[in-house]
C-alpha cells in the first residue's frame, strides 16, 4: 500500500465513524477555518505576492475575502440544508411519505490550479466540508509558496484522516487520480480535464470540472462607452488576465469602435498607470513557459495599447489588440493573459457566427442599453454563467451557481451549489403497513381500469 492509498483508506475509515456527518462537526471546522484563515491573513497574503505578484489589495479581494464570504455564507444557511426535506406524493402513493437526505459522499479530491492559488483550493473545501465529507487538497505545484501555507494550516488545523493537503507535481496528480476517491473536483484547462475525467471514468466517480474557454465579451452602439470600458478592462486584466472568466475579446459595434479604444485607453491608465510594468502591484505571469507563448500571440494585428514586456519579472503589459480575425493564433484558444483582441461588428448575425467558433465559453458579457437584445442574448446564447453591462461579478455572488457547460465544465458550486455538489441527494419512501392498495397487483380484477383511472 502507498502513501496515497494509506491516506485514503484513513479518510474512509474515519468517515464511517460518521464524526463528519455531524452537523455541529461541520459547522466547527467552518469556523475553525475561518479564524485560522484570519490568522494567516499576512501569511496568505505574501505567499500570493511571491508566487504572483499580487498586491494586498489583489489577495484580499480576489482570495481570502471571496472565502471569508463563502464561510459566513455557508454557516448561515447549513442546518437548514442539511435537513431532509419531505416531499408531495400522488394519488397512487396513498398512504406513503418521502423525503429527500442530503448525504455526503465520502472522500473527496479536490485539484487546484494556480491562478488563484489559494480561493481555488479553499472554496471547494468549504463545500465539501459543510455536505459532510472528508477531503484531499492537491495544491498547483506552480504556486509553490501558496502551496506551502496551505499545507500548513490545514495541517494545525485539522488530522490529515479528515483533511490533508498533498503537494507535489503531475505524477502526484496522476497517482492521487489513479485511487478510488468518492468525488473529484477539479479546476483548470480543458486538456488536464479529459484526464481527470477518463480516470474517474474507471471508477465512476462522479466529478465537477471547473474549466475554461474563450469567453465573449459584446459592446454594443448604445452602450456606456466609458463604463463598460472601465467594467471590461477591470475584469480583463485582473489578476494580469490569468482569470478562467475574463472576457477573452470583445465584439465592439463598428460604429462605437474608436471611441470604445479610446475609453479603453483611459481606463487602463488609470487603473494601471502610464507605465504598468513600473506598477509594483501588476501581477506577474505564473511562469517563463506561460510568458513566451504570450508574447508570441502579440505578431497578430496592430497593438492599440500596451505591448511592452520585462522578461525577467514575467510581466507584461495589459494590451489591446485591433484588426483580428479568427484566423489568428490567439483566437484559437483561450488567451489567459493580458491581451484583449477587438473584433468588429455591424450585424448580429456576424457577432453570433464567431462566438460560436468556441462553443459553450464558461461567461459572456454583453453591454447594452437594449432589453430586448439582453433577452435575446441570454436565450441565443450558450453559456456558463455572465453579467449583462459588467464582468467577473456574478463569480462571487453567493445566491448564483457558477460553473461551465460541455467545454467549460461540468458541475457547478459557490453558495448552495457548493454544498449541492459535495452532496447526494438520497430518496426515500415510507409505506404505510395499515392497508395495502391491491390495484398494483396482476392478479386483481379491473386492474387495468383503476390503474388508468389513477395514472391518466
Amino acid at each position: 500500500m502507498n502513501a496515497y492509498q494509506a491516506l485514503l483508506q484513513a479518510q474512509k475509515s474515519y468517515f464511517l465513524t460518521g464524526q463528519t456527518k455531524s452537523i455541529q462537526h461541520r459547522i466547527d471546522s467552518l469556523q475553525k477555518l475561518r479564524q485560522a484563515i484570519r490568522q494567516a491573513e499576512s501569511k496568505i497574503s505574501d505567499a500570493l505576492h511571491a508566487d504572483l505578484n499580487k498586491s494586498a489589495l489583489d489577495a484580499y479581494s480576489t482570495e481570502i475575502g471571496i472565502v471569508l464570504e463563502e464561510i459566513a455564507f455557508m454557516l448561515r444557511h447549513i442546518r437548514r440544508w442539511s435537513k431532509p426535506r419531505r416531499v408531495k406524493a400522488p394519488m397512487t402513493h396513498i398512504g406513503s411519505s418521502s423525503k429527500v437526505y442530503p448525504q455526503p459522499y465520502g472522500s473527496a479530491l479536490i485539484i487546484a490550479p494556480w491562478n488563484y492559488p489559494f480561493q481555488l483550493a479553499i472554496a471547494p473545501l468549504i463545500g465539501a466540508i459543510a455536505a459532510g465529507n472528508c477531503a484531499v487538497i492537491k495544491p498547483s505545484e506552480l504556486a509553490p509558496h501558496t502551496s506551502q501555507v496551505l499545507r500548513e494550516l490545514i495541517e494545525r488545523l485539522f488530522s490529515s484522516e479528515y483533511i490533508a493537503v498533498v503537494e507535489g507535481g503531475i505524477e502526484t496528480n496522476q497517482a492521487l487520480l489513479a485511487e478510488r476517491f468518492d468525488y473529484i473536483f477539479f479546476t483548470g484547462s480543458v486538456h488536464v480535464g479529459k484526464i481527470v475525467m477518463k480516470a474517474a471514468a474507471k471508477h465512476l466517480t462522479p466529478v465537477t470540472l471547473e474549466l475554461g474557454g474563450k469567453s465573449p465579451c459584446i459592446v454594443h452602439k448604445d452602450a456606456n462607452l466609458k463604463l463598460a470600458a472601465k467594467r471590461i478592462a477591470w475584469g480583463k486584466f485582473l489578476n494580469a488576465g490569468q482569470t478562467c472568466i475574463a472576457p477573452d475579446y470583445v465584439y465592439v459595434h463598428k460604429q462605437v469602435e474608436q471611441a470604445f479604444i479610446s475609453h479603453l485607453k483611459e481606463a487602463v491608465h488609470a487603473l494601471y498607470d502610464e507605465e504598468p510594468l513600473q506598477n509594483e502591484s501588476y501581477t506577474r505571469i505564473i511562469s517563463k513557459r506561460h510568458f513566451d507563448r504570450l508574447t508570441a500571440f502579440m505578431e497578430a494585428g496592430h497593438i492599440k495599447l500596451g505591448g511592452g514586456s520585462d522578461e525577467q519579472s514575467l510581466r507584461i503589459e495589459p494590451t489591446v489588440l485591433s484588426d483580428i480575425t479568427w484566423q489568428d493564433p490567439i483566437m484559437g484558444e483561450e488567451i489567459f493573459g493580458p491581451l484583449l483582441p477587438l473584433l468588429t461588428y455591424e450585424d448580429l448575425s456576424e457577432l453570433t457566427k464567431g462566438i460560436e467558433q468556441h462553443p459553450n465559453p464558461l461567461a459572456f458579457y454583453l453591454f447594452t442599453e437594449d432589453r430586448k437584445l439582453q433577452e435575446q442574448m441570454i436565450t441565443d446564447m450558450s453559456f456558463g454563467g455572465g453579467c449583462i453591462n459588467d464582468t467577473i461579478f456574478h463569480m462571487p455572488q453567493p445566491y448564483l451557481p457558477f460553473g461551465g457547460i460541455g467545454p467549460s465544465g461540468i458541475g457547478a458550486y459557490h453558495g448552495k451549489g457548493s454544498f449541492d455538489t459535495f452532496t447526494h441527494y438520497k430518496s426515500v419512501l415510507r409505506q404505510t403497513t395499515r392497508f395495502d392498495l391491491p390495484f398494483r397487483y396482476p392478479n386483481m380484477k379491473h386492474a387495468m381500469k383503476i390503474v388508468k383511472l389513477f395514472m391518466k
